[in-house]
């Protein structure tokens, strides 16, 4: 069997997924209650999805190979992963699909609903100490994070700290705490990982930022 490279493995789930959505009117009600759209809810999922191929360069810090070296993932022996040399230096990168463009939702959405500056950093700080400690590092991938589990805690912090609005504020919680707890805190992991690049929402936790947004939503 062929190896298929891992970015179009992922596009290929990812349209797999959209279409199964889409059939089950299930993104059309997730975005529905975001208050988008049709179009603009296409425009936010193409955006998302093809920014994930998008990597801008932050900065670059010193980093160690791991003294033991990490398992590879189960799947690495069917599709083709290519990892530059490592040469004890990681470039942090920003993903724009898995990154910028949920930050930028985020802010979008703090703008046109009644969500407090408090609320949202309520459920941001929840569902990032959940990421933290429910994350780990992924040799070839990243950081890993188990994919419905911010869903649920962004679901349900949302709900209690504003039922009237949850559908957002679940949104902001989830994508946001996402990014902070399985990418941000675990930048001192990243240096121990021995890996050339290290991209900031994407990766192991794109797939968990966008799932998490959807998914939180659905479940308020």
């Amino acid at each position: 069997m062929p190896k298929l490279p891992l970015r179009f493995l992922l596009l290929i789930i990812a349209f797999v997924f959209l279409l199964t959505f889409v059939q089950l009117g299930v993104l059309t009600i997730a975005f529905d209650k975001l208050g988008l759209s049709p179009h603009s809810a296409y425009l936010l999922f193409m955006t998302t999805l093809l920014g994930s191929f998008i990597n801008l360069p932050l900065l670059t810090v010193e980093a160690t190979a791991p003294a033991t070296p990490m398992p590879a993932p189960p799947l690495s022996k069917l599709f083709h992963v290519t990892v530059p040399p490592f040469e004890g230096k990681t470039l942090i990168a920003v993903n724009v699909g898995g990154c910028l463009t949920p930050l930028g939702f985020s802010i979008y959405l703090l703008m046109h609903n009644p969500v407090n500056l408090i609320q949202a950093g309520l459920a941001i700080a929840g569902v990032a100490i959940i990421s933290y400690v429910t994350s780990r590092p992924l040799h070839g991938i990243g950081i890993g994070i188990p994919i419905f589990v911010a869903p649920l805690a962004a679901a349900l912090m949302a709900v209690i700290i504003n039922h009237e609005q949850s559908a957002p504020l679940a949104y902001i919680g989830g994508t946001l705490g996402v990014l902070i707890g399985a990418d941000l805190l675990r930048l001192k992991d990243i240096r121990a990982m021995g890996t050339p690049l290290a991209s900031i929402g994407g990766a192991g936790t794109f797939d968990g930022i966008f799932v998490t947004g959807i998914v939180a939503v659905l479940l308020t």
